[in-house]
């Protein structure tokens, strides 16, 4: 019986990849205690492993004994205290918590999987991960990191996060390697093509395989966006919309708010311009900006030598695209006035799901523009069907968004288990 507990829990999905890996090689387990502070994700949990966890992680004075401990801690900055000391101190952070209840067991558990955003490797300098690491090797654990793409455990999703795997007494035995992946939709759809043609072909999920035959009409996109979306296409099929991005500050293959007229009709010379600004503020001479450079009206008639451009300008400016502050022109984002934000394309893989936008994925399916649903989205975590979202849209969203990609987790245990770890070797199987 392999007894775990499961920390920062959100709504389980590190539990279920772990119960899923052990289910299918017969192994016996038994969370021993979970906790997770947000309620709502307490909802989801207890939905579907028929248990409340623990609130704050602060207030758990002790761990019952187990054999595994799984966490997805979030990144913080570390405290003013820790920094004083050069980053060999962890108080300030959720990470001490764990630290906190791994020095105080008298058995230690013999394996600990952490989950986190790839930036948690670069945070500081590497400072925070460097202390990381140095405080799990203080507690007897030898660990392996890796950097792991979602997309290449048959997942339709680019998410490249960090999974650091510690076992007490040694480096764990694992034969994944770091793998980033696609560097995006267009890179994976560009090398599933090359794969096809050159090697032997490797299945991969994606979009089109995870969406749900009929939606309700609530995730149907408003008549008014629908309207704007096909002015702009000049009627022709909404297909075109695959993989395009509706975003302000940025080209490429996107749409803008003055493309659909958002904030009022703009003539061809206006959305012109407007591409001229968004594509000329980020060349260097301009300024290092990663969005962009503010320009002048002498910088933006480099590349705009027309008598109609301070006409163009003050335009722009009125109806709300342009901002002028002390004599320079900046567009003024309106990102989240989008229904959708971006169209997936059917035949890629889903950009990474955030918390903050999981509602506002989009795709085109059968010609009508529609967000992705709950369930949808779950599918792109890797979530089976069976289980249970919260009732609640909004939350089920974010709760996604801040998960896990289940079969990620699953790999890396069927991993250890394949290649006989200490803990997993010895364990009784359940009775076939």
């Amino acid at each position: 019986m392999i007894r775990f507990v499961d920390l920062f829990a959100g709504i389980g999905g590190m539990r279920k990849g772990f119960e899923l890996a052990l289910t299918k090689h017969n192994i016996k387990s038994r969370c021993v205690l979970s906790s997770e502070i947000d309620q709502n994700s307490q909802e989801t949990y207890s939905l579907n492993f028929n248990e409340t966890p623990n609130g704050d992680i602060r207030l758990i004075e002790a761990l019952p004994e187990h054999d595994v401990l799984l966490a997805g801690f979030p990144c913080q900055a570390f405290s003013y205290a820790g920094k004083q000391k050069g980053f060999a101190d962890t108080r300030g952070t959720l990470f001490f918590e764990i630290e906190r209840l791994i020095a105080a067991s008298e058995h230690k558990p013999k394996l600990i999987l952490l989950e986190n955003v790839r930036g948690f490797t670069t945070h500081d300098n590497g400072r925070t991960y460097a202390t990381v690491i140095s405080k799990l090797e203080s507690l007897g654990y030898g660990i392996k990191s890796l950097l792991l793409n979602s997309s290449n455990f048959n997942v339709p999703q680019n998410r490249i996060r960090i999974y650091l795997i510690c076992s007490l007494g040694g480096e764990p035995i694992l034969s994944i390697e770091s793998d980033l992946g696609a560097t995006d939709s267009h890179a994976f759809k560009r090398k599933s093509f090359q794969s096809d043609l050159f090697s032997t072909p490797k299945k991969c999920k994606c979009v089109k395989d995870i969406l749900e035959p009929t939606v309700e009409a609530k995730y149907h996109c408003s008549e008014t966006f629908c309207n704007q979306l096909s002015n702009v296409l000049n009627d022709q099929s909404y297909d075109k919309l695959h993989g395009v991005r509706l975003i302000d500050h940025r080209g490429g293959n996107s749409l803008h708010s003055w493309d659909l007229g958002i904030k009022g009709e703009c003539t061809d010379d206006e959305r012109a311009l407007m591409q001229a600004i968004i594509s000329n503020r980020r060349k260097k001479h301009f300024g290092m900006a990663q969005d962009g450079k503010e320009l002048t009206h002498d910088q933006i008639s480099t590349f705009w030598n027309q008598l109609n451009l301070g006409v163009l300008l003050s335009s722009l400016v009125a109806k709300g695209y342009l901002r002028l502050i002390n004599g320079k022109y900046n567009p003024t984002c309106g990102n989240m006035s989008f229904e959708v934000f971006k169209f997936l394309d059917p035949e890629s893989v889903s950009i990474t799901i955030v918390t903050s936008d999981a509602h506002r994925l989009g795709i085109v399916q059968n010609g009508i523009p529609r967000r992705i649903t709950p369930r949808e989205c779950a599918r792109l975590q890797g979530f089976p069907d069976d289980f249970i979202l919260h009732p609640i849209d909004s939350w089920a969203y974010r709760q996604l968004g801040n998960s896990v990609s289940v079969p990620v987790i699953t790999a890396i245990i069927e991993n250890l288990i394949d290649n006989t770890h200490q803990l997993f070797a010895a364990t009784p199987r359940i009775c076939s």
